[in-house]
């Protein structure tokens, strides 16, 4: 209930584990998505081939991911190589919250995932794909509530803090 801690049962066992990719349309919000088994270089180059051939490929398309292994294996750089439309930039570490997609993501753990009971990897699967489906049936675009300068300033203010700057 809300206001009341978590609480999970002595006999609590996890069911097993899937891996979620995804891609979010900055301009209106719509969030294509994959579920996969593992979060190998090989499902992300299938995630990036399913994703991005279609109706739009005379665009380019500009990817933000973090510095995760998978995403910059050779394979994945042959295969930027042979589709030049395609931009790879990378988020610095510690610093996801640039990543748009990383605020779906808080979404949908914080109303499916967290708190959910799941008695199967399916289920979970499902539920998910589900939740997906709902946000893509009126989905919202983040708008940013600050300016970049104002960002970098907070962020200049952090980093004179925690450096011990001044002191």
């Amino acid at each position: 209930m809300p206001g009341a801690p978590e609480r999970r049962t002595f006999d609590y066992a996890r069911a097993g584990t899937t891996d979620l990719f995804a891609a979010l349309d900055v301009a209106t919000g719509l969030v294509i998505h994959a579920i996969q088994p593992r979060h190998r270089a090989s499902e992300f180059k299938k995630f990036l081939t399913y994703f991005f051939y279609g109706d739009r490929d005379h665009l380019d398309v500009h990817l933000v991911c973090d510095n995760y292994g998978t995403h910059k294996t050779p394979a994945i750089t042959k295969w930027l190589t042979a589709h030049p439309r395609f931009h790879m930039h990378f988020t610095p570490t510690g610093a996801s919250w640039i990543n748009q997609v990383e605020r779906w993501f808080g979404f949908i753990t914080d109303q499916l995932i967290r708190r959910g009971s799941h008695r199967s990897v399916q289920a979970l699967e499902a539920d998910i794909r589900a939740w997906a489906k709902a946000w893509n049936e009126d989905p919202k675009p983040f708008i940013w509530t600050k300016t970049a300068d104002e960002i970098l300033d907070s962020i200049g203010r952090l980093l004179t803090r925690i450096s011990g700057a001044g002191h």
